[in-house]
């Protein structure tokens, strides 16, 4: 029914109930920004939320995510309050809605709700050309495409992705990039693109530089620690992650964040490698502060080869050393597996933990 959503379940940014709104607020008085995701609101919090609640302030921003089956037998569209008074919208399509009838029904639920609302100052934000299949009849004042990701490069990414962003940015008045390296191949398709890489919540993640207290979870895994946050899929390199695992076995490889799009089965086990699942936007300086070492340990593939990591900025601002190798990245001294494996190489000196 999606080729995203089906992975992706509830992490959010905070535990605390009370940063959801109550009820659905819309103002008849400012404009309708209508966002077509396929990241949904409540998994990893991340550049489409920070974005969209910030909107909020100025907009009635719709998040339009893409459908959930039903068992009911007709289709019906979910609307959730969310931060800032964003609302969320999902269409939920019977079980073996697919194709064109599902495109059909999805634009029939978004016009009727559009209609209820009574919108006439419209605007579209676009992160995946997907949508133009049941939005492309829409009259928007602007259309932006902000292109956070090479799309079509993502394990599953359906065949005629590459067709839809064409027609998008045919369509956009205004295109976005998630970073200086996919803007040099979209900057040759649209006349007004610009690149757009993510920034950081600077005192949040700040907060990893004081003491913190480290989560139960955690709290029992030995030093030295070499930790990474942030979605587990195809773009990490698991060869390597075994091979450091195997070849250091004192260290201890910490890595936080939902499996996606891969089989768990294939992901390196030992005994100082640690997944402890998804955790929430406003827990993980908790984590980063009881690490020695943050990591990026990403693969050189496709599906990596535009990458912008919004870590970079994040790990800094949470105090971590900044060292530079091709790829992957480590914050922390350079690690490759030759220097793990050498008796000659140096070993790499790991920083001291921080004081409790």
């Amino acid at each position: 029914m999606s080729w995203a959503g089906p992975f992706q379940y509830d992490i959010g940014k905070s535990r605390n109930a009370q940063h959801t709104p109550a009820e659905v607020v819309f103002d008849e008085q400012v404009p309708t920004l209508l966002c077509l995701s396929h990241l949904r609101w409540s998994f990893v919090y991340q550049r489409p939320q920070h974005l969209m609640s910030r909107f909020a302030r100025d907009f009635n921003v719709l998040f339009c995510e893409e459908p959930i089956a039903t068992e009911d037998d007709q289709p019906w569209l979910e609307v959730r309050p969310e931060e800032n008074g964003v609302q969320v919208l999902i269409p939920r399509l019977p079980h073996g809605c697919s194709g064109e009838a599902a495109d059909r029904v999805q634009r029939e639920l978004l016009d009727g709700y559009l209609a209820k609302l009574g919108v006439d100052d419209l605007l579209l934000w676009y992160y995946t050309p997907m949508s133009l299949a049941f939005s492309d009849h829409l009259e928007p004042r602007v259309t932006i495409y902000d292109c956070m990701d090479e799309l079509s490069a993502f394990r599953g990414a359906p065949p005629e992705l590459i067709e839809r962003e064409r027609e998008l940015l045919k369509r956009a008045d205004l295109v976005f990039t998630g970073g200086y390296s996919i803007w040099e191949a979209k900057r040759e398709l649209h006349d007004d693109a610009h690149p757009f890489p993510s920034s950081v919540d600077v005192e949040h993640f700040a907060a990893a530089r004081r003491p913190q207290h480290d989560p139960d979870d955690q709290a029992e895994i030995p030093r030295p620690r070499l930790g990474f946050y942030g979605v587990i899929d195809e773009r990490l390199d698991l060869e390597l992650l075994e091979q450091v695992a195997r070849l250091r076995p004192d260290w201890q490889l910490v890595l936080i964040g939902p499996v996606v799009k891969i089989d768990p089965a294939e992901l390196p086990r030992r005994d100082n490698i640690h997944y402890l699942g998804g955790k929430t936007y406003d827990e993980l300086p908790q984590y980063l502060s009881g690490w020695d070492v943050a990591i990026m340990p990403f693969a050189l593939n496709e599906s990596t080869r535009f990458i912008s990591p919004t870590k970079t900025p994040e790990y800094l601002a949470g105090g971590a050393r900044w060292y530079r190798r091709r790829s992957p990245t480590w914050c922390a001294p350079t690690v490759t597996p030759a220097s793990c494996a050498s008796p000659t190489a140096p070993r790499p000196s790991l920083p001291p933990a921080r004081r409790r």
